[in-house]
């Protein structure tokens, strides 16, 4: 089983700094949806919808 680091600090409300093995985060938005991009280039749309759904499209910088 590998070993996973993840720590998140809030930064302004709305704002949180996201920090994991492979990259640093910035994430922005509410409980129910956020924006996030990466140190890599990625960017990422996610929104939690009533009860078990959620949606999420990730986009590198590539595309």
């Amino acid at each position: 089983m590998p070993i996973r680091f993840h720590k998140s600090f809030p930064i302004f409300p709305g704002v949180r700094l996201n920090i994991n093995r492979r990259s640093l985060s910035v994430s922005a938005g509410g409980r129910h949806e956020h924006y996030t991009v990466n140190n890599r280039g990625q960017r990422t749309e996610s929104v939690d919808l009533p009860g078990p759904f959620s949606w999420r499209r990730t986009r590198s910088r590539y595309r």
